[in-house]
């Protein structure tokens, strides 16, 4: 039996402080020995290329980004998406910004062209800053501090997945 194919897909704009931190996270990934059928790509901000990419047959898809959820700067979430939501989405979730990221105008891209995503995973962290208007290089102490755990928390993921015991709940 083969494992499950997984996409990694770190998105995020590295002009824009803490947003990076999908890039970086996927950094570090890119440095590791991921088990067969594992494949992790930036993404940065082109929602196009990430659309096309959830095209493809992998079983499950783990995307890494900053997302505000009211937590304290650095806090990680692992956050199973609930795809039935995009059934309900209004046509402004349809257009995609060519120089921004939302993963749920890519998904809802997806849908639209006739993609059937199967299982997305979020690995997200609570971000402290994403910078002023005028751009920020360089994550947030928190946020940095947060990227090699949210490494482990993705490799404890990949290996759930592969053994058939990811359940699935937001954290």
């Amino acid at each position: 039996m083969t494992n499950p194919s997984i996409l990694i897909a770190g998105v995020g704009n590295i002009f824009m402080g803490d947003d990076a931190f999908g890039v970086e996270v996927i950094l570090r990934l890119m440095d590791r020995d991921l088990p067969e059928g594992v494949k992790a790509v930036d993404f940065g901000i082109r929602g196009f290329d990430l659309a096309y990419a959830l095209m493809g047959d992998q079983d499950v898809t783990i995307l890494v980004d900053a997302a505000p959820r009211g937590g304290e700067p650095g806090t990680l979430y692992t956050i199973e998406a609930d795809l039935n939501e995009l059934n309900y989405l209004g046509t402004e979730l349809m257009e995609i910004e060519p120089h921004a990221m939302n993963p749920m105008k890519v998904l809802a891209m997806v849908k639209s062209m006739g993609g059937a995503p199967n299982r997305i995973l979020l690995v997200a962290c609570e971000p402290e800053t994403l910078g002023p208007e005028e751009g920020l290089m360089g994550l947030s102490k928190p946020v940095a501090d947060a990227v090699e755990p949210a490494v482990r928390t993705i490799e404890a993921l990949i290996a759930q997945i592969h053994n058939g015991q990811f359940q699935g709940a937001a954290r």
